[in-house]
């Protein structure tokens, strides 16, 4: 069976191992990412990564998610955050194929999550499919007839920066704007609160999260039935750390997504929850590795 190694380089950790040819995870690992060394010392990180795969196993090739925006086609970086200095620039695929002689695919992170969830989680088989990452920041992912939307120029679905209630997607329906919220209005710091603490005190009818959290749902609702109205998915999945709350969010965002979108939209689109969580990064730059090299596999093999 041939064995591949797949890193999901995010700007706290990187996750990383080996993923078999069916689609199953053999062995995973993360690291802290240590975001401030730059763009150059995560290559070399990438790159370790895989030389100490290379010591005990024969490995088929390289499979990358990476934060930042990426030209699928060179495998390379060509816009990213501060958050990661000297990042954008970074040409994972042209030196990892030239160092360690091994094909490489490389592929933004929240793109590989919604191609993990259409392939093998809570889109499968969709014609259509939206996917929201919600954590710090929102990032977006349509997948079309089983293929990632890259758009014109390799920057479809940044959804994160879109206008709305006079600032932005991300700044207003992040997760971290509870911690915010929730901390001013009690006149404490923010480091006593965190999203756990949040729900819980929610559920136990604390008036100021309960407030925090509905007016973030309200504007995830705002902004799903916005990106709804031109894209039309059958199934929004949701996924991101917060979206551990299922229990406690699903039906306040399916009430707040049908009352700013219009009827004949919304009885047509269901939300999901995401169903690979930690493993959609490294999953889904598998697949796009797969998709790229066009290994012809039908996905009713794929472990699901």
């Amino acid at each position: 069976m041939k064995k591949y190694v797949s890193i999901d380089i995010g700007g706290t950790f990187m996750k990383y191992g080996m993923i078999g040819e069916n689609g199953r995870i053999i062995c995973s690992a993360k690291k802290e990412t240590n975001a401030g060394r730059g763009g150059p010392a995560i290559l070399e990180d990438a790159i370790a990564i895989v030389e100490e795969y290379q010591r005990t196993d024969t490995i088929s090739g390289i499979c990358i998610s990476t934060a930042g925006m990426v030209d699928i086609n060179k495998g390379e970086i060509f816009y990213a955050a501060p958050l990661i200095p000297d990042y954008a620039g970074i040409r994972f695929k042209e030196i990892i194929e030239r160092r360690l002689r091994l094909p490489c695919e490389v592929e933004n992170d929240v793109n590989c999550a919604g191609l993990a969830e259409y392939v093998s989680g809570a889109a499968k088989d969709s014609k259509v499919s939206l996917m929201l990452t919600i954590g710090t920041g929102i990032g977006g992912c349509a997948i079309i007839n089983g293929s990632v939307f890259h758009g014109g120029s390799g920057s479809a679905c940044e959804i994160g920066y879109m206008h709305i209630n006079g600032s932005d997607f991300q700044t207003l329906g992040a997760a971290s704007i509870l911690t915010r919220k929730v901390a001013g209005w009690k006149n404490e710091p923010e480091e006593k609160w965190d999203g756990c603490r949040i729900f819980q005190s929610a559920e136990q009818g604390d008036s100021f999260c309960i407030r925090a959290i509905d007016e973030m749902v309200d504007v995830l609702g705002k902004g799903i039935a916005n990106i709804c109205c031109v894209l039309n998915p059958e199934v929004v999945v949701l996924g991101g750390g917060i979206m551990v709350q299922e229990n406690y969010l699903k039906e306040r965002i399916e009430k707040a997504m049908k009352h700013w979108l219009v009827s004949g939209i919304a009885s047509h689109t269901r939300v999901a929850f995401a169903k690979h969580q930690n493993n959609a990064g490294m999953l889904g730059a598998f697949y796009h590795f797969q998709q790229r090299r066009e290994i012809k596999n039908d996905k009713s093999n794929f472990v699901v």
